[in-house]
């Protein structure tokens, strides 16, 4: 592979994991917060729909980014040639997109129908259990971290 080549890999790599590890730490510990402080659940609800809209189609392509990015790197390496970081990077990056795409596709769903029904209290835990996974995805996100240092 060309420097360029890889260059333009790490790049795609390193910017789309900042959206989506970004994304979710401001909406973990700086949105989740506020919201919660200064608004009831039927406006808090449909703000997290809202902003779950964005948030959740921007992380999509940064996660399909990562994998394809990530996997073409390692390939070019040669999967006994990288070093045990790069696979625990893999690996912890196949779970943390699993966990992602519950959020999206199952969690997420049930939020707007549930909100779009006016069901507070049965939306505040899907809500509470999309929480969850993105606190499951950042402590997977510090692992990750390690592992791609420690790979050095």
């Amino acid at each position: 592979m060309s420097p360029i080549i890889h260059q333009i890999l790490l790049f795609t790599h390193l910017t789309s994991v900042i959206v989506w590890v970004g994304g979710m730490f401001f909406a973990y510990f700086c949105l989740r917060p506020a919201a919660g402080a200064i608004l009831n659940p039927p406006e808090r609800l449909p703000l997290w729909v809202a902003t779950f809209r964005l948030f959740l189609a921007y992380s999509a392509l940064a996660v399909v980014l990562i994998l394809i990015s990530g996997i073409i790197m390692l390939i070019n390496v040669g999967m006994s040639q990288a070093p045990t970081g790069w696979h625990i990077m893999l690996t912890l990056g196949l779970v943390m997109a699993v966990v992602f795409f519950i959020v999206y596709l199952v969690l997420y769903p049930r939020l707007v129908a549930l909100c779009a029904a006016s069901s507070w209290p049965a939306a505040a835990t899907v809500l509470n259990n999309i929480r969850r996974m993105v606190a499951l995805n950042l402590v997977l996100a510090l692992c990750t971290i390690v592992a791609a240092i420690s790979a050095r």
